[in-house]
C-alpha cells in the first residue's frame, strides 16, 4: 500500500521548542512502523518560510527574509535529524519546486470556479505603512470575548478575520488599524459545506478533538476565505495585475504536502498519482490549533482541484505545557530543542514525549518526570534487562549466544505483542502501544529473576542455555518493536546482535552468534539535575 505521512510545517521565524516535537513525533513512529511492515511510505514535511513575521525579523536584523528562513530551516533539519525523524523529504516553502507547484495549483483552482475575486476591507496600519496579516491584528473575539488574533481564537478555536474583531489593534505598534479596500481572490468555502459535513461524518481514524472541532465549524457555517493577501514575502499570484499580491500562507503551506510528495516521487521515479489515488492511505500529523486547516480547508482545496486523495487519519495532539504553565516564546517560558539535545539522549526525549505527551489530553513537560521516566523505565527496566543478559553471555558463554530452546510461551507473547502494538500504532494510540511493550519488558525482567541463570549455569547448564537463549530472542524482538519509538537504542542492539533486514514480525537470532561491542544503552541521570534544570529555566 502507498502511505503518505504528512507532518505539519513549523514556521521558520524562530527556534523549535518542545511543543513542536510533542505534536510531530507521531509522524516518525508511523513512518518507521509502516516501513517495517514493508509498505511504500512517503514521509514529508518542511519549513514554512513565508509571511510577514519572517519579513519583520529580517528587517530588524538587516538581512533578507530568505536568510532568516534558511537559518531556521537548517536548524530545524538538524533538530529533526538528531531526534531521529526519518523524513523522506524535508522541504521548504521557499523552494522553487514548491512555488511553481502552488502557482499551477492556483491556476487549476481558477479553472474550477471555486475561487473568485472580491474587493473587501483589509486591515491597514498607517503607522507601519503596510497591510497587516491576520496574525498581526489582535482584538476581542466576537464569539467568547477573549483576546484573540485575527485568524483564530485560542480559547474557543473560532476561525476569525480581522474585520470582525472588536477593539482591533496592530500588534507591531499598538495602534488601531484602519480598513482599506483591496481586491483579492476568495475560496468559496461555503460551497463545500455539505461535502465537508459528509466527509467528517464518514471519517474514521480521526482524533476526537479533530472530529468535535471540525463539526463545530461546519455547524456554525463555513465562511468564504481570502486566499491572497497584500504581502511582500511569499508565493506571487501568477496573474497579470496581481503581481504585488501573494498567495496566502495558510493555502500554500498545506499544499506543501502535495509539492513535497511530488518532488520526492519524481526524484525516486515513483508514481505521485498512485500516492494520491483512492488506493493510498494518508496520515496528517499536527497540533490541535491546526485542525481546521487539515480537516476543512485542505479537503476543500483537494476537492476543488479534483482527483486527489482526502486525508484519512488526522492525528492532532492536544497542548503541551511546561512545568505546569503555558509555553510562551515571547515571555521566554520555553525549552528549546537544540538546547535539550545538548544534554539528553534522543531516545530519552522520544520516550518522554510518547509516554507523557499530549496525545489525547493536554500534557505537561517537567524535568522531574523526564528524568524519572529515563531512570525508572529506559534504564531500570529496558536497559537493565538488555545489559544483564548480554553481560551474562560474555561472562558465561564466551560472548556467544548459547544453543538452547525457545520458551514457547514467550514466543507466543511476542507474536501477540507484534499484532497488538501494530494495531495500536495504526490507530494513533502510541502511548498505549509503548505501555504494552514496557509491560512485557517488566515481565521479562521477572522471567530472568525467576529462572536464576547465575545458579543454573553451575548446576543445570541445559536449563540455563534455554533461558538465556530465550532472553536473547526477547531482546532481539524488543529492538524491532521499539524501533519506531526508540530508534537509536534499537540500532545499538541490532549492532550488538548482528541483526539485519528487520521486519515487523517475530524472528530468532541464531545460536553461536557472537555478540560484540556490548555497552549500556542508558546511563543514570542524577536527581540533582532536576533542580539544575528548573533553575536554568527560570533564569
Amino acid at each position: 500500500m502507498n502511505i503518505l505521512i504528512a507532518g505539519a510545517w513549523p514556521y521558520a521565524n524562530g527556534s523549535l521548542h518542545i511543543g513542536h516535537i510533542a505534536a510531530l513525533l507521531p509522524g516518525d513512529i508511523l513512518a518507521r512502523y509502516f516501513r517495517l511492515k514493508g509498505e511504500n511510505v512517503c514521509y514529508v514535511s518542511g519549513s514554512d518560510c513565508h509571511g510577514t513575521p519572517i519579513q519583520i525579523r529580517a528587517s530588524k536584523e538587516g538581512v533578507s527574509p530568505n536568510a532568516i528562513a534558511d537559518r531556521f530551516h537548517n536548524e530545524f533539519k538538524e533538530c529533526f535529524e538528531r531526534l531521529g525523524f526519518s523524513y523522506d523529504l524535508y522541504n521548504k516553502t521557499s523552494d522553487e519546486y514548491h512555488i511553481d507547484f502552488v502557482q499551477e495549483f492556483f491556476k487549476r483552482l481558477l479553472e474550477s470556479g471555486y475561487i473568485y475575486k472580491k474587493t473587501e476591507l483589509q486591515a491597514y496600519c498607517s503607522s507601519c505603512d503596510q497591510f497587516l496579516p491576520d496574525r498581526f491584528v489582535i482584538g476581542v473575539c466576537p464569539n467568547c470575548s477573549s483576546v484573540a488574533r485575527g485568524y483564530q481564537c485560542d480559547i474557543c478555536s473560532d476561525l476569525l478575520e480581522p474585520s470582525i474583531l472588536n477593539e482591533p489593534k496592530c500588534t507591531l505598534c499598538g495602534n488601531e488599524p484602519e480598513f482599506r479596500l483591496s481586491e483579492h481572490f476568495y475560496l468559496s468555502l461555503s460551497s463545500f459545506e455539505e461535502f465537508i459535513r459528509e466527509y467528517i461524518d464518514s471519517s474514521t481514524g480521526w482524533r476526537e478533538n479533530a472530529i468535535n472541532l471540525s463539526k463545530r465549524y461546519v455547524n456554525e457555517g463555513l465562511r468564504d476565505r481570502a486566499i491572497t493577501r497584500d504581502l511582500k514575502w511569499g508565493v506571487p499570484v501568477p496573474l497579470e495585475g496581481f503581481e504585488d499580491k501573494r498567495i496566502y500562507v495558510w493555502v500554500e503551506a498545506v499544499l506543501g504536502y502535495l509539492s513535497a510528495s511530488k518532488k520526492y516521487s519524481e526524484e525516486r521515479g515513483l508514481s505521485w498519482e498512485e500516492l494520491w489515488s483512492d488506493k493510498a492511505l494518508h496520515y496528517y500529523i499536527h497540533g490541535k490549533d491546526n485542525i481546521p486547516f487539515h480537516s476543512i480547508i485542505l479537503p476543500a482545496l483537494l476537492k476543488a482541484h479534483g482527483n486527489l486523495h482526502l486525508p484519512d487519519r488526522i492525528i492532532s495532539s492536544e497542548y503541551l505545557t511546561l512545568e505546569g504553565k503555558k509555553i510562551s516564546t515571547s515571555q521566554n517560558w520555553a525549552v528549546w530543542v537544540l538546547d535539550l539535545l545538548s544534554r539528553y539522549q534522543s531516545d530519552t526525549l522520544r520516550y518522554f514525549f510518547i509516554g507523557n505527551g499530549p496525545e489525547k489530553r493536554d500534557g505537561d513537560f517537567s524535568f522531574r518526570e523526564l528524568i524519572n521516566s529515563h531512570n525508572g523505565e529506559l534504564l531500570g527496566a529496558y536497559g537493565n534487562f538488555v545489559n544483564r543478559t548480554l553481560v551474562f553471555i560474555e561472562k558465561s558463554f564466551e560472548g556467544k549466544v548459547p544453543q538452547g530452546k525457545l520458551d514457547i510461551l514467550i514466543k507466543n507473547e511476542l507474536i501477540e505483542l507484534y499484532e497488538n502494538t501494530g494495531r495500536l500504532i495504526e490507530e494513533g494510540c502510541f502511548k498505549e502501544a509503548l505501555e504494552k511493550i514496557f509491560l512485557f519488558i517488566r515481565s521479562a525482567n521477572k522471567y530472568f529473576d525467576e529462572k536464576q541463570p547465575w545458579l543454573t549455569v553451575k548446576n543445570d547448564i541445559s536449563n540455563c542455555k534455554d533461558r538465556i537463549y530465550t532472553c536473547v530472542q526477547i531482546i532481539a524482538n524488543l529492538s524491532v518493536l521499539l524501533e519506531p519509538f526508540l530508534p537509536f537504542s534499537s540500532a545499538e542492539v541490532h549492532n550488538i546482535l548482528k541483526i539485519k533486514d528487520i521486519k515487523w514480525e517475530f524472528f530468532e537470532v541464531d545460536s553461536n552468534t557472537e555478540i560484540e561491542n556490548v555497552k549500556v544503552l542508558f546511563e543514570r541521570i542524577e536527581k540533582s539535575r532536576i533542580e539544575e534544570e528548573v533553575y536554568r529555566l527560570k533564569k
